[in-house]
């Protein structure tokens, strides 16, 4: 498996990290890396500066990844990364359906999302257009800008599909990026994508001036809430203990580099969704993810009151200050209650 060819399928900031630390490990002799983007000018600026300026200014490429918008230059690959925004998942993955994979191609999912309408998991999006596909995901606690520099960092592969686990985790052996595996691929989704909501909790804390313990306070209690839910949905307890629930969770909410800890920050600072989001260009998976949590909580019956407050924000016009008043003023509990 280390000779084998990877394809990363999205030129966005977590891509881009990943075809280097898989650049790494091939090193400079090894097979070329595709990485493709659908704007032919962005994939054009690739080629011709050698980076990912417009993602991740001043990170260099190594000779053996080969920027392009052509998925027919991927499809060959033994795994291919897909790192696109969850909201563009499906429509990339139905293009893959129509170029064509091997049958024993490998997706590993790189993005963090629940899909809005059935409140589905990102690799149940993926195999709806891929039925044959053998499918993983992966997350963790992963800055992307951090892992595209060399800074050591840990993620979980995860799959219901055991016997790809160390096919894919092969992979990152001799990188910066240290993989673990898990069965609990529901666990290790749904860890992913809730502490994005739970970061815009917190930045809108630190945007407001709230202090330390209001955020640690936040982020404990999301942590239950994550659990909450996740077990509701069919998630392993014990996998919000791991780097893609608790690991995730902290760096998410306690880093300025954060996306989505930026958007809650701004919020508090008194700025409009309308204006942070037009001054983006990367998605912070957290708006979308809110509006598709709350649906599912909902749905299942479970209290997220910090998902409820989230939303509320995002899309109800609340207020930063009035929402945490509305979290403390919440009925008193025991803190073993669930």
């Amino acid at each position: 498996m280390k000779n084998s060819q990877v394809s990363i399928i999205g030129a966005g900031s977590w891509g881009t990290a990943l075809a280097l630390v898989m650049a790494r490990h091939s090193k400079e002799q090894g097979p070329a890396i595709p990485i493709w983007g659908h704007d032919p000018e962005h994939i054009a600026a690739m080629q011709r500066c050698r980076s990912n300026e417009k993602y991740l200014k001043g990170v260099e490429f190594p000779a053996t990844i080969m920027p392009t918008n052509s998925l027919s230059d991927c499809v060959g690959a033994a795994v291919l990364f897909l790192a696109v925004p969850s909201e563009h998942l499906a429509s990339v993955a139905e293009q893959l359906s129509v170029v064509g994979i091997g049958a024993d191609t490998i997706i590993v999912s790189c993005t963090k999302g629940i899909e809005q309408k059935r409140g589905l998991l990102m690799s149940e999006v993926i195999a709806e257009k891929l039925p044959s596909a053998i499918i993983t995901v992966l997350s963790g606690p992963n800055l992307a800008g951090e892992i595209a520099r060399g800074i050591p960092a840990a993620c979980v592969i995860g799959s219901d599909r055991p016997e790809a686990l160390p096919r894919v985790q092969s992979l990152f052996e001799g990188t910066n990026l240290r993989p673990y595996t898990s069965v609990d691929a529901r666990g290790v989704q749904l860890g992913g994508a809730l502490k994005n909501i739970f970061a815009i909790a917190a930045g809108a804390s630190d945007g407001l001036g709230m202090g330390e313990n209001a955020k640690a306070g936040i982020v404990t209690r999301s942590l239950a809430e994550m659990r909450r839910l996740g077990v509701a949905m069919g998630a392993e307890r014990e996998t919000f203990r791991g780097l893609s629930g608790i690991g995730d969770l902290m760096v998410t909410c306690f880093s300025a580099n954060s996306r989505n800890h930026r958007v809650g920050f701004r919020l508090g600072r008194g700025e409009s969704l309308q204006d942070i989001s037009a001054s983006m260009t990367m998605v912070a998976e957290g708006i979308p993810t809110t509006a598709s949590a709350a649906a599912c909580a909902r749905r299942l019956g479970v209290e997220t009151p910090i998902i409820d407050q989230v939303y509320s924000l995002l899309y109800e016009g609340k207020s930063p200050a009035q929402a945490m008043k509305d979290l403390l003023s919440r009925q008193l509990r025991s803190e073993e209650e669930v």
